[in-house]
């Protein structure tokens, strides 16, 4: 879908895309092969310089030239050609009890094919080196949470990373609210862990902290591991119906959704019902996962 993007070239508008979309011009290509075009407040010639600009950034993945030229809820559209150098990332945090804000218990990062977990007390730091490997991150609210909390609370920057934040691709496609939210109205289901959310993650943090019980950690992880496998499916999804509304090509760029990998940190349902219990969940959500319905 990159390069049947023109609205990342300053002075070409979204009209002014779909025209030449409406005009057999498809891709960078095709405007470079074509003779004079017409175009109302803008030089063709300016045109042409950013499309061989473009078509350098791409050859030499550049995925950043693209994301500071296109606004937020377009960012999607660099998805396929960054796809396998993206990681889809999470963190857990509990509130501080010494100073406002909140500390990371858990990161979760996902390549398409492995998932890495890192845990405050054991291996967190490992994640300042394993992030450098990745041009691209995929999160849901993570310009406003994740991102901000990871550079504050490890003491490094991300801004080597071009960032798709599906909050904002969704809210354009009409998706708002959090996460499991938009996951549920998009057909995704989390089996064992539906109807937990980052409260009760704290939940299980709290009781692994107090009682060391590894059950209480594996549940945890397996909850963080299911947001980032799920922003995948999200990305496709989203992808897919961004194609669908808002250009000529679903059927030629449409993306298949991804398959689930295999993940061997399970959630344990027995301390889920237990968890549940001791902070009288059902009470207050009745509808929340228990082992007994």
């Amino acid at each position: 879908m990159l390069d049947c993007t023109f609205c990342h070239i300053p002075g070409v508008t979204p009209q002014t895309e779909e025209w030449l979309w409406s005009q057999g011009i498809h891709t960078w290509d095709d405007f470079l092969a074509a003779g004079d075009i017409q175009l109302p407040h803008i030089n063709t010639q300016h045109i042409r310089r950013y499309l061989w600009e473009s078509k350098e950034h791409l050859a030499a993945d550049q995925p950043g030239y693209f994301s500071r030229k296109l606004p937020a809820n377009q960012h999607w559209r660099l998805f396929p050609e960054f796809r396998y150098s993206a990681a889809y990332l999470d963190i857990e945090t509990s509130p501080s009890p010494y100073r406002q804000g909140h500390y990371i218990t858990t990161i979760a990062l996902y390549n398409g094919s492995s998932t890495f977990c890192y845990v405050k007390g054991e291996n967190l730091r490992e994640f300042k080196e394993d992030i450098q490997q990745y041009k691209v991150i995929v999160s849901y609210n993570g310009k406003t949470f994740d991102v901000p909390i990871i550079e504050r609370y490890l003491k490094i920057k991300l801004n080597h990373l071009t960032h798709i934040d599906l909050r904002y691709v969704l809210a354009s496609l009409g998706y708002t609210g959090g996460l499991k939210q938009c996951e549920k109205r998009l057909g995704i289901h989390r089996q064992e862990l539906d109807g937990i959310n980052g409260r009760f993650a704290i939940h299980l943090w709290n009781d692994y902290q107090r009682h060391g019980i590894p059950q209480s950690l594996e549940t945890l992880l397996a909850y963080n591991i299911a947001d980032v496998v799920n922003l995948e499916k999200l990305m496709v999804i989203a992808y897919n119906k961004k194609l669908y509304h808002t250009t000529p090509f679903y059927d030629e760029l449409r993306l298949d959704l991804p398959t689930e990998p295999e993940i061997s940190i399970k959630p344990d349902p027995f301390t889920i019902d237990r968890i549940m219990r001791e902070h009288g969940l059902y009470e207050a959500n009745p509808y929340l996962y228990n082992t007994n319905r």
